[in-house]
């Protein structure tokens, strides 16, 4: 998906992302930094239940128990960039929830990372490619709340 860049200083200076002039100094925006940026735009959607494939679910809650739920991995699970001077890729892997209509929604996950990525960091979004890995059914939480009679003693 291309777009143009909202960011006006981005678009007048050709694209580079060190300011009106190379005296200035470079400014480099790591690839984590994007896939976080994506990760929020991404869960801001309604209708996306989480973020990535169940391996990737089950090692995100794994670190999240290690880490006290204060790993910021979370953010970028499920999301990977590609990053270069002037443009982004993005993937991202979701679970949504039943009901959602997928094409919409993936739509909408597109317009919301390419907006906030391309605002925040003045790179172009080149393409946003969407997996949808699960869907979340109403009833799957239940089993998780803790509220049944164990099954053994």
């Amino acid at each position: 998906m291309k777009s143009q860049s909202t960011v006006p200083s981005a678009r007048e200076s050709g694209g580079r992302r060190d300011g009106a002039s190379s005296e200035q100094g470079h400014t480099q925006i790591a690839d984590g930094v994007v896939a976080k940026i994506a990760g929020m735009a991404a869960r801001e959607i309604g209708g996306v239940h989480a973020m990535g494939g169940g391996a990737s679910r089950m090692v995100g809650a794994v670190r999240d128990a290690v880490s006290g739920g204060n790993s910021s991995g979370s953010v970028t699970q499920g999301v990977s960039v590609e990053v270069g001077e002037r443009q982004a890729a993005i993937d991202i892997s979701l679970v949504v929830e039943y009901g959602a209509a997928i094409q919409d929604l993936a739509s909408g996950v597109r317009r919301n990372v390419a907006g906030a990525v391309e605002r925040m960091t003045g790179l172009e979004v080149t393409e946003i490619n969407i997996k949808v890995d699960d869907i979340h059914l109403p009833g799957d939480d239940e089993s998780d709340n803790g509220d049944s009679e164990p099954r053994v003693q």
